[in-house]
């Protein structure tokens, strides 16, 4: 069969845009290294009784990406309560329900209470601009036509509309640290550190780096809040519906098929190549991968010019997440919704310190949902590259530091331990195909946004190699779980 399309990875950035071009009437395959489709967006068993959400507690798509492509998709269950972690047994409960957050927040501070539905409506807001920010194509600077720059415009007229109060809250918020951010707008410590422990979920930053005022934003804006908003099923309920949506409109998904190479002739992509041998003809390929594993690996140096070589050899990735799922014997006695061990601010730096010097965090930032017996902890910061020890030592080192520090807080929880799973920055890595483990495909750091994403110049999707397009999480749009990736990139195409 010829097929217009082949997509490099079926996670959800490259289904969702096999779906837009499906939908617009093109032959599209997607072929995925692994025996399950859903890269990321997996539900996964470890075992007989032991299905989980592998990579994220819970995921949304872009609303649009849903009704465009009709996606049959039950809505995310309402956001429980969000719950960090004190000292002394102490617990900051802000629930869903905007009065008994208020009511919680009074506890620590009256103030507080006051300003937090304030509060609410600027991220909400500034998640909104974000969004349109994420939709709107980048220029390729310094050099671009003026047309090229008329989406921005549009853009900075949405930013003006926010008011004058709001317009420079969310520019200035960007640069600034999570400390310094909660500290504009909030007294209390425990509530300031809630709030920060987002700031820093999936990236390789303290609460006290530049940026992280961008990266709360960012969270606030896929994740719709502080709480994760679980999915009824499994996150993998997602990857179904695009598959199913994907087959109704003739593309085909093919596993355990492993890219080797891009084929190029002429400086145009021609196809693929697997690891089989096999030889698939494309009149355009798109790749889902990250950036540098694409360009890199799949691409090669030697078709790229050398001045992009050393830019796709300077992505920043750094890796520092590590997964521990537990199955408890049915008494592990932790409250539903989110729970994150987030004490202070200065606690969270602290665990971030750690990876600097390649170490694994021995008091860390630990973020814990629970299904059933099954508890999942998002343990940070354990870095990709170790400097004393390799990963298959220090895996049972990140499973005894999650168990023992969450116990510590939430005693009686070690004993209810029955089996566990834990996933490394290497298994993230070898396993799921994210290079250094890094779950953005690039860290979201200042650097590397917008205009700057993947690489400077390059951030509308296309490449020097003519037919050859990305539209995974490293590029504009992406990091986390939304689609808008994959969704802009198969627009550009189509265009």
């Amino acid at each position: 069969m010829a097929w217009d399309v082949i997509l490099i990875g079926a996670g959800h950035n490259g289904l969702v845009a096999a779906n837009y071009l499906a939908k617009a009437g093109r032959k599209v395959l997607v072929l995925e290294r692994r025996n399950i489709p859903g890269g990321q967006l997996v539900t996964e068993s470890f075992g007989e009784g032991f299905s989980v959400d592998a990579l994220h507690a819970s995921a949304q798509l872009r609303p649009d990406i849903v009704a465009d492509l009709g996606l049959r998709i039950e809505a995310s269950r309402a956001g429980a309560a969000y719950t960090c972690l004190l000292d002394g047994g102490k617990r900051l409960v802000i629930d869903a329900d905007p009065a008994r957050a208020r009511a919680a927040i009074a506890e620590f501070s009256a103030r507080d209470a006051e300003r937090w539905p304030e509060f609410v409506a600027f991220m909400d807001r500034a998640a909104a601009f974000l969004d349109a920010t994420y939709r709107t194509a980048m220029p390729r600077l310094p050099h671009f036509a003026l047309r090229e720059g008329l989406p921005l415009a549009g853009l900075l007229w949405k930013l003006r509309r926010l008011g004058g109060r709001d317009m420079f809250r969310v520019v200035r918020a960007m640069s600034m640290s999570a400390e310094e951010f909660t500290g504009d707008w909030f007294e209390s410590a425990a509530l300031r550190a809630a709030v920060s422990a987002l700031a820093i979920h999936g990236v390789t930053l303290g609460p006290m780096s530049a940026g992280t005022g961008f990266t709360l934003m960012h969270n606030w804006l896929n994740r719709g809040g502080l709480a994760h908003r679980p999915i009824a099923g499994g996150v993998g309920t997602i990857t179904a519906a695009l598959i199913d949506a994907l087959k109704s409109r003739g593309g085909e998904v093919r596993t355990a098929a492993e890219v080797r190479n891009v084929m190029i002739d002429g400086q145009r992509a021609r196809g693929v190549r697997l690891a089989s041998g096999e030889e698939i003809a494309a009149s355009c390929v798109i790749s889902a991968a990250d950036p540098r594993h694409t360009f890199l690996q799949l691409v090669g140096a030697a078709e790229l010019p050398p001045e992009f070589v050393w830019q796709a050899q300077s992505i920043k990735l750094r890796g520092c997440v590590a997964k521990v799922h537990v199955e408890a014997d049915g008494r592990h006695g932790l409250p539903e919704g989110t729970l994150a061990l987030a004490p202070s601010i200065r606690y969270l730096e602290r665990a971030y310190d750690a990876a600097k010097y390649g170490e694994i965090s021995a008091q860390p930032y630990l973020e814990v949902t629970t299904s059933g017996n099954v508890v999942s902890i998002h343990f940070q910061f354990a870095p990709y590259a170790l400097r004393h020890v390799d990963w298959e030592a220090a895996r049972a080192v990140v499973e005894q530091r999650a168990i023992d520090t969450l116990d510590a807080y939430c005693p009686g929880f070690k004993a209810a331990v029955a089996r566990v799973h834990t996933i490394t920055p290497r298994d993230l890595e070898s396993d799921y195909g994210l290079s250094e483990g890094d779950l953005n495909h690039g860290q979201l750091i200042l650097d590397q946004i917008f205009f700057m994403r993947p690489l400077p110049g390059w951030s509308k999707h296309a490449t020097p190699i003519d037919g050859f397009y990305l539209c995974g999480g490293g590029v504009h749009g992406g990091g986390g779980i939304s689609g808008a990736s994959g969704r802009n990139a198969a627009k550009v195409l189509l265009s």
